[in-house]
């Protein structure tokens, strides 16, 4: 599983891992200590996943992989910036993984204190207002005619800044969308569920098979 894939390859192979998560039949593969010594001097992930920093939702383990299968950046709240673009991009274009993962879920933090922003301008202290502000751009187009955040459920504002942050990347990143054009990459959000583990496709750039 360390050799380039495609993107609906590389999505099939991350699909059945969640699915033996979700089951409680992991395989921890790529774990053992052959495995160490086989990537002791390069890497070859199948995969970036970039997704909030929870502690709930730990790449490897809700994907069922291990040492060397993804290349993983997290940020408090998946939010971007330049630094983690580039991180997405060496992924892609260095190491050539064919698919990009934006991975969020549910009840976060980020996306809580960016609503209470915008409600009623209640903003964290320190550098944390620096990700809340990233936050809002994904959100603030839901509230409409001056209708109150209130009136949207947590859910749907979620699932709009996971959308979001995969239109951020392919617009933002050039390379990312000429690797989409050209076929030798995805971009697919996912939102994780707390409760049943499992992952759930929220929006798709490029073709993942599906």
């Amino acid at each position: 599983m360390t050799t380039p894939l495609t993107p609906a390859q590389a999505w099939a192979a991350l699909k059945a891992g969640n699915d033996r998560f979700v089951r409680g039949e992991m395989e921890h593969p790529s774990q053992d200590v052959g495995r160490r010594a086989e990537v002791e001097d390069s890497q070859h992930p199948f995969a970036v996943l970039f997704g909030c920093s929870d502690s709930r939702v730990a790449a490897e383990i809700i994907f069922d992989r291990g040492l060397g299968d993804l290349f993983v950046v997290r940020t408090a709240g998946h939010v971007l910036d330049t630094t983690v673009i580039g991180s997405i991009e060496y992924g892609v274009e260095l190491l050539s993984a064919p698919l990009v993962v934006v991975l969020g879920h549910d009840s976060c933090g980020a996306v809580a204190a960016a609503t209470a922003a915008l409600s009623d301008g209640s903003v964290p202290p320190g550098f944390v207002r620096a990700v809340v502000d990233r936050v809002i751009p994904s959100i603030v187009g839901l509230v409409a005619h001056g209708e109150p955040l209130s009136s949207v459920d947590a859910a749907t504002l979620g699932h709009e800044h996971v959308k979001h942050t995969v239109r951020m990347l392919q617009g933002y990143s050039v390379s990312l969308a000429e690797a989409v054009t050209q076929g030798r990459c995805a971009i697919v959000g996912l939102e994780y569920a707390l409760v049943d583990g499992r992952v759930r496709i929220a929006e798709v750039v490029g073709d993942i098979g599906e």
